[in-house]
């Protein structure tokens, strides 16, 4: 079923509240679980459901999503005629890069047309989840829909920015709200559309005609009445990351076995860039209390409910609890980090005490020393 559709991830002006975590990064690089980078689950989920043919809409800040993806081959995405692509801005000025996704849609055209598969899931990267898209796919076609949005029921608040969206008894999308508006409804949008490619190049074109540049907004929200858009209920995890509290609240539920068995292994495995490191060494006196930690560590002190990425280190008699530190970073002798957030190669020096809280992580800036 997945063979008649590729798969789009859009950057382009993606919704982005993590503060200084994307002053030097997008929000698809944004190291998450330990190992990972946030675009790792829409290419993983991708692949995953036997699509084929990916084209990465790069922004802004993109210098580590090239490094990352590479040629797509820790995806199985480096073949010849297919596979991945990643496609940055033209632009003629600065202005053109403040224009929205329909604009750099219409300046990739050629690489729609050139592309002979019938359908396109359009996927954002903030949606953290593991789903078959081949499934979404299989609906659409059944429901005859112009265009199917994949949704998911709330149980509570999100901690992250989403539309929320209104459906009929039939499942039709009635309404879909901005990520600030006042709809009372339990559905949110997860930011992913099935859509025919000859639909979609006529949305791209004759909106553009009109001076409306926005997929959702300006070609999906002003023609509910005229096109039939179908909503499809994810039933598995969702983590709507694009906050700084969902960022942290999102990682750390990772630390419940069953979240993290769903979201890595359930329907399908989800797979990054590989680095050959070492294993963790723990040495004398260490101890380590329901966390992750990733490889390359070297753990001497107490950690404790935290997230280690790779090549961290936690001093002598220093402690760990509740946060998560990202690769390289250096926990020295007798400090305390509680509910902290650390950049890549942060050093902490000696006998420092840093503690936020869990619904506003103090958070440290790339490289800083403290």
């Amino acid at each position: 079923m997945s063979a008649q559709m590729m798969g789009v991830i859009n950057l382009i002006q993606e919704t982005d509240a993590l503060e200084t975590l994307t002053d030097s990064r997008c929000l698809a690089t944004v190291p998450f679980g330990g190992r990972y980078r946030m675009v790792d689950f829409t290419l993983s989920n991708m692949v995953n459901s036997g699509i084929t043919k990916v084209g990465l809409f790069a922004h802004t800040k993109f210098r580590s999503l090239m490094d990352h993806v590479g040629s797509g081959k820790h995806w199985d995405l480096h073949h010849r005629q297919s596979g991945l692509f990643v496609l940055p801005p033209v632009a003629d000025d600065m202005s053109d890069l403040r224009k929205g996704d329909l604009f750099h849609f219409y300046m990739h055209r050629d690489y729609f047309a050139r592309c002979h598969l019938e359908h396109v899931i359009i996927c954002r990267s903030h949606m953290i989840c593991n789903m078959d898209l081949s499934e979404v796919l299989k609906a659409h076609l059944e429901k005859e829909a112009d265009i199917t949005l994949v949704c998911k029921r709330l149980d509570e608040e999100p901690a992250g920015l989403a539309r929320r969206v209104q459906v009929d008894e039939d499942g039709r999308v009635t309404d879909i709200q901005e990520h600030f508006g006042r709809l009372e409804t339990d559905i949110a949008s997860m930011e992913m559309y099935v859509i025919k490619k000859e639909l979609l190049l006529d949305l791209v074109e004759t909106s553009l005609a009109r001076g409306q540049d926005h997929l959702v907004r300006d070609a999906i929200m002003s023609r509910l009445d005229s096109l039939k858009v179908q909503a499809f209920f994810h039933e598995g995890y969702l983590g709507i990351v694009n906050t700084l509290p969902a960022y942290f609240k999102h990682n750390m539920e990772l630390l419940q076995p069953s979240v993290w068995r769903e979201l890595f292994f359930t329907p399908g495995r989800i797979y990054t860039k590989v680095k050959d490191e070492p294993p963790t060494s723990y040495l004398e006196g260490a101890q380590s209390v329901n966390s992750l930690i990733a490889n390359g560590c070297e753990i001497e002190g107490t950690v404790i409910g935290s997230i280690l990425f790779r090549g961290v280190k936690v001093g002598k008699g220093a402690v760990v609890r509740n946060s998560i530190v990202m690769q390289n970073g250096i926990v020295g002798p007798d400090s305390t980090l509680e509910h902290v957030v650390l950049d890549k190669e942060v050093v902490i020096e000696p006998g420092r005490d840093i503690r936020g809280v869990e619904a506003s992580p103090y958070l440290a800036v790339k490289r800083k020393v403290i």
